[in-house]
Formats: structure tokens, sequence, C-alpha cells
């Protein structure tokens, strides 16, 4: 039995507004919620179980190594940089690199060389090789980096944004390896100096929230973070910046609209279930509120409502059940698809996406770690593979995705990680920088949230 440890595209970096919804499913100003319910938006009384099966336990080591296989296997031996998505069977002739895999690769390397899944020597090697190669080689404007790139030179493919999200996530694993690796003299400078670069100032382009891009033929992206989603660590990153720090009162300009479901109330933007996980992936929001929510206990709430409304949307899917559940922004048999709910948001058709589930580990133990068993013991090898899970699947209609998707096998191994020891957290709170932006927005020990697990 296990406890929960100690101390290819997605919404909002496709740039897609949120989609309609149906009159009274709005979401509400969380200033509204509140006026309604004593405890904040995100509270939350049905404790959830934390401990998993042993044979639950097994499978999420398995899933690790196997995830470590495609963070080393499909990046460049050269430069690091890791492929955005590879099949799960064969070799990929592909050299679109996403900055956001590379950023969980960058986290995955530290699991392979704590757990021995790779060897150590070749994991530093490659932590060095890759840093050096962000800092010295790869294109970037004031510290940010394109989207997608060649994983050999570097330059920017597709036409795509540089991307304040995904250098965010890129640089939670740099963070993640200037701690872990701490001894390398070389890769702490190497990640200090990517860190410092970054003008966090000049991608607020004058407003009071962070612009989502910047194009070199358009300049700024229109829209910008400035609602609830995966934002929360970018900004603490932001405000901690050694260099280029932003105001601490940009926290306060987020919107923070309610959502309610199934008898219970959580911060969160139209949007898959993804945007409750990445932030917790790296940053530890145990045990602690700010002046608005515990966060964890808000994506506990907010994956609680997810299960419930897929056990609604059972009645149009009879194959989602208990046993398996989750759907978000994933492959699709039309392509790729941002999905999700509550409330129900794109053209749903049934698909599983194992990511749902395997992001949300942290916040449902129990019931997490079953749906993935569930799948595995069900689908056998169709689903599970060389690099653990494929993307998603219809069972109804015989269909698997042949791919991994970087980003989708990066939030799994990591909260697979986290829930088993609490490593990724530990790593990456070391940094003091993320300390002194949560004390500037205020965050404390949160005295009713002791029934956590911690």
């Amino acid at each position: 039995m296990l406890v929960l440890g100690a101390p290819a595209l997605a919404l909002g970096q496709n740039q897609q507004q949120p989609p309609t919804v149906n009159p009274g499913q709005e979401p509400k100003p969380e200033s509204q919620a509140a006026q309604k319910y004593p405890q904040r938006p995100g509270a939350f009384i049905n404790h959830p179980f934390t401990q998993v099966t042993t044979a639950a336990e097994t499978l999420l080591d398995d899933l690790e190594g196997r995830a470590a296989d495609f963070f080393f296997n499909e990046a460049s031996p050269r430069t690091g940089m890791v492929r955005d998505r590879a099949p799960a069977k064969g070799l990929s002739l592909s050299r679109v690199s996403s900055i956001a895999a590379t950023g969980f690769g960058l986290t995955a390397l530290c699991i392979a060389h704590k757990r021995d899944y790779l060897g150590k020597y070749e994991c530093e090697q490659r932590v060095e090789k890759t840093l050096a190669f962000l800092l010295e080689d790869c294109p970037h404007e004031h510290g940010f980096l394109y989207h997608f790139i060649d994983m050999e030179s570097g330059q920017r493919m597709f036409g795509s944004e540089l991307s304040s999200i995904d250098t965010c996530w890129l640089l939670c694993g740099v963070l993640t390896c200037r701690q872990y690796f701490a001894g390398n003299p070389r890769i702490e400078a190497l990640a200090t100096t990517f860190y410092r670069r970054i003008d966090w100032q000049w991608m607020m382009n004058g407003g009071t929230t962070l612009a989502m891009g910047w194009l070199p033929d358009q300049g700024f992206l229109t829209h910008r973070w400035d609602i609830y989603s995966e934002l929360l660590v970018m900004y603490l990153l932001a405000i901690g910046s050694p260099t280029h720090a932003i105001p601490a009162e940009t926290w306060m300009a987020l919107q923070r609209p309610v959502v309610q479901f199934g008898g219970i109330d959580y911060i969160s933007g139209v949007a898959p279930i993804f945007i409750h996980q990445y932030a917790h992936a790296w940053c530890d929001f145990r045990n602690i509120a700010d002046l608005h929510a515990n966060y964890f206990t808000n994506s506990i709430a907010a994956t609680s409502a997810h299960q419930i409304w897929c056990l609604t949307e059972g009645r149009r899917f009879p194959w989602w059940d208990q046993n398996l559940w989750g759907v978000s922004a994933s492959d699709s048999r039309e392509g790729y698809r941002v999905w999700g709910g509550p409330p129900a948001m794109g053209p749903l058709d049934g698909t599983l996406v194992p990511c749902a589930a395997g992001g949300s580990l942290v916040f449902m133990p129990a019931a997490c770690s079953h749906v993935l068993l569930s799948m595995r013991q069900q689908f056998d090898d169709r689903v599970y593979t060389r690099y653990g899970f494929v993307d998603a699947f219809q069972p109804h209609a015989n269909w698997f995705a042949p791919d991994i998707l970087g980003i989708d096998q990066g939030i799994t191994m990591l909260m697979a990680e986290n829930l088993r020891s609490g490593f990724v957290w530990e790593q990456f709170m070391k940094n003091h920088e993320i300390g002194h932006a949560m004390e500037q927005v205020q965050f404390h020990p949160d005295v009713n949230a002791m029934w956590q697990v911690s």
C-alpha cells in the first residue's frame, strides 16, 4: 500500500478562445460564489482515499521507467530537445520538438537518475548538454523560446509563437535540474543564467498580466494569461525572477471564476482538466493557501467533479464507468482535440485519455491509479506500449492512438513520482525564488486543511 508522498497543443498554448457554454453554466465571479457558501471555492469535505494497491504501485513504477525511456530516446543526443510526439511502435523521423516536452524531459532525467531507470552518467551528461544548447545555441527573444522548434537546430517551426507558458514549463525542468544536480557547478550556472535571461517584464507588454506570446511579424498576441488555469507557477516564477520580476500585484489581477458541478464549487476556467494539473507537477501547494484558495484542495475538487461528470456522461458512452473515466486535451480519430468537462466542451465521442487520471494521481490517488490499472488490465498492449500509455483511445470504435505525446506522458510521470515520494516537489521547492514569490503573494499555512495527507 502506498500513501501520498511528503514534502499536440493545449488550450492556452493554442490561443483558442474558451468555448461557449449553455445558459446557467457560466463560471461565476469568486466574490459571487462566496456570498452563497461559507467556505472558499474549492473546499471539498470528502477525504479522498490516498492508499493505492500494490498492483497499482507496481504499475506506476513500470510506467515511470518506460516514460524515462521516452524522454531519453526521443530527444536529440546532441541538443537534448525532446520530440513533441513519437510513435508507440517504430522509429520517428520527426524533428519537431516541443519546449514544454523538453521541460518535462529534464525533470524526467532527474527522476530517472534517482530511481536508476537510466544510467546516472548518461542522465547528468544529457542534462548538461541540454542546458548548454538552450543557453548558447537555441534562438530566443528576451529569453523566451518558440513553442515548436527543430530539435537539432532550435529554429522556429510552424510559425509558432514565442510562448510564455511553454517557456515556463521548460524553466520548471531547468530549475529542477539546478537543485537535483546541485553538485555540478556547470549545471547550476547554466540553469541560473537561463532563468535570469527571461524578461518577464517585456512579456507584460504594458499590461497588468502576462501576454500569451509574441510573433516576430505581428508582435504580442492579443490574449493574456488573466483567467485561472495552469498559470499559477508561471506567475510565481515571474514574480520571483532575480532580474526581471513583475509586480506581486499581478497575482491579484488574475480572474478566479467559480464552476459548479455535482454539488462542488471550485475555481476554474472552462477548460480541460489539465489546467488543474500542470502547475502542481512542480510546485507544492499542499496545506497552504493565499487570500483566495487552497489550490491543492481546489484541484482535488476539480478532479472529483470531473470524475462525477464522466460518470454522468456514461449515459452516452457506456464504457465510461468507475473503472474507465477521464478525458483531457488529446489526440483523437479526427486529429488533436481540446475537449473535456464539466461543462462538456469539444466534440466528445467517448475517447478516453490516460493522462486525465494520470495527471491527477496526487489529488485522488486510489481512484486515479485504479483507472490506469484498469486500462492496462482491460486493453493490455493496445494501450500500454514500450513508452507507457498511448495518448488516447476509443474502445467502442477499436481505435488506439498510434502516438505518445511528450506533455501528456510527462504530466503522468511527474505526478506518479510525486505520489510515490514527493521528489519533484521536494527538488523544485528548494529554489529560493519560488519561496520568495509565495511570500510576496501572501501564501500562508492553511489551518483548515490539516485533514490533507502530508
